[in-house]
This record gives C-alpha cells, structure tokens and sequence, in this order.
C-alpha cells in the first residue's frame, strides 16, 4: 500500500511460534521475508510484508488474531516495554505508550477516552487490507490487554468490550481473552475499566531506570520514524513512474544518493527495488482489476509491461490467480 511503513519482525516471529510444526515457508509466502531475515533482530520490514503474513495465518485458522494476541506480552516491545515496565503509575504507562506508536507497531490509533468513570482504550483509523481488518482488531486489543495486565502483574479488570464488526462464529473464544461484557457491530473498537485503576502505582516503577530508558525511546523512535520518512519518499517516488520504472540508478539520481547507497538503504530495511516495485505494481493492479474500468491488456501497460502475458504471470506469482480470476 502507498502508506506501508515500518514495523519490526515481531509479529511475524510469533505467528511463526503460533504455529510450531508448520513449515515456515507456508506462512512467508509471498512476503519476501526469509529465514534468514528471522535470524536477525534489527530487521525492519513494512505492514505491506507483514500483511501477507497475517494472510497465510488467517487462511490457516481464522481465528489466530486472538492466539497471537495473547502471546505479545510488553517485553515484545524490547526498549519501550521496559520504559512502559518502569513507570510510576498505570496511566503514567499508558500515555507513555501512546506518545510512541511507531515503537508500538500499531495499525490503529490509539486513544484514551474518558466516559464518566470509565476509561476506553480504543483503536481508530485502521487503514491496512480490509480482509484484514478482524485480524488486526483482534490481534491488537487482545496485545493491549495483554500490556495492560503485564504492567499491574495481574488482571486488569475489565467493564467492556466493543468491536466494529459482527460477532464471528467463534465468539464463544472472546471470553478467554475479555472477561466482560461484549459488544458486536459497535461504532468503534477498544475495552473498558474502572478510572481507579489510572492512578494504580506500578509493582516494578523504578524512576532512575525509567528516565534513562526513555530517554532512549525517544533517541529510537527518532531514527525509526527518519528511515520511515526516507522510505516513504522512495515508494513516493516509483508510484508515480510505474508506467516507465527508472531502475535503481535513475532511482539514486531522484533521491540524490548514489546507487551503492540507495541499495544498502533498502537492504537495512528488509527490501530490495524490486520488491518495492512489485509491491507497488501489485497493489495499483488490484485497484484498477476491482474497479473493472480499464482491460488487463491496458492495466499492464500502464504499469510498465511490455506484454499481456508477462503481467499476467508477475499477477499469478504475487497473488496466486490470473488478473481475469481476481477481477470475477
């Protein structure tokens, strides 16, 4: 997606764990990730790759969103989990969390709201693959109220729960996770719980610890967001010459870097120019097949094919089926 960005192997690791026994290879189909790339705790990848990870997931079992919650406990969050560890207080945690969404990994934005003496996390603004969207919802208020009860050391209590989405065939498993009411087709997503627990001191707060930890939080989600920016421009950059890509060296040339440069910068961050055009070529095409305007032979000119035949087979190899079928 144009707006892809940044996020860690964190997801992606405990899907992977999720499913010990199954291959691996199953479940990075298609996203570009390798074993390798596993072995690797700095690498970054993008939502577009993770995504399609989740895909193979959801299409294994539906309801995994809710597993894989479950398994993201606050020490997944490496230097902000102990920043979020080490607070005074448990609203002290939660506005620390907030402040650094990039470190979060989070496809939502996520909010305090205040409803008499009820607080709601909630989760906004989902903006990724719409046959996504329970996956991820669930995915991430499970993952919250996961954080939530790390940080108290026991159960937070909870008053509420509410999804913007019909109730699934497995709701009945909603109940391991949110013990509390729960709301279906709702207006928005998040949980309920008592104000009190705001102002509930934190067992492990340890206030020489926090400030060095948090101070560097802020030093990482300044790097993080920077490589973001510079990806964004990239992709910026080649969406707008999909019908004549300028290569790697007309890229550098755009990006006043060099192509040595502007090829090591892309290997930090988990891709290739390939994949980025692919990535980008793919997406436009299931825009243009859905809105059924233009013929198969135009999309692929319009996205730099010299044949019919040679999108057809980029199409097959990214999604699966043939342009004809996804567009039915």
């Amino acid at each position: 997606m144009l707006h892809s960005h940044l996020t860690t192997l964190n997801a992606v690791s405990l899907l992977l764990a999720t499913f010990e026994g199954q291959p691996p290879e199953a479940l990075l189909a298609g996203s570009g990730i390798s074993l390798a790339d596993l072995r690797q705790a700095d690498t970054c990848i993008t939502t577009h790759q993770e995504m399609q990870v989740c895909a193979n997931a959801v299409a294994l079992r539906r309801e995994i969103g809710l597993e894989v919650g479950q398994r993201m406990h606050v020490s997944s969050y490496g230097l902000l989990g102990y920043a979020l560890l080490t607070s005074a207080t448990f609203g002290d945690a939660l506005r620390l969390a907030l402040r650094y969404p990039a470190l979060l990994g989070t496809l939502f934005d996520l909010n305090i709201e205040e409803d008499g003496q009820r607080i709601w996390f909630t989760a906004s603004d989902y903006r990724e693959a719409p046959a996504l969207a329970r996956f991820n919802i669930e995915f991430c208020l499970v993952s919250l109220k996961v954080i939530c009860d790390d940080l108290l050391g026991h159960r937070l209590p909870l008053l509420g729960a509410r999804f913007a989405y019909p109730a699934p065939d497995y709701q009945a498993r909603y109940a391991e996770h949110f013990d509390c009411p729960l709301q279906f087709a709702a207006t928005s997503n998040g949980f309920a719980f008592d104000k009190r627990w705001l102002q509930q001191p934190l067992p492990l707060a340890d206030a020489i610890t926090h400030c060095a930890v948090t101070e560097r939080c802020r030093k990482q989600n300044t790097e993080f967001t920077g490589r973001q920016t510079w990806l964004n421009r990239v992709r910026q950059l080649l969406a707008t010459q999909l019908h004549a890509a300028p290569g790697v060296d007309g890229l550098a040339v755009q990006m006043n870097c060099s192509p040595r440069t502007l090829r090591r910068h892309l290997h930090d961050l988990g891709c290739s120019y390939q994949e980025l055009l692919d990535e980008l070529r793919f997406e436009q095409a299931k825009q243009w097949l859905a809105q059924d305007q233009l013929p198969i032979h135009r999309i692929a000119e319009l996205l730099g094919f010299s044949e019919t035949a040679s999108f057809r087979h980029a199409f097959v190899r990214w999604s699966g089926v043939a342009p004809s079928q996804f567009r039915a």
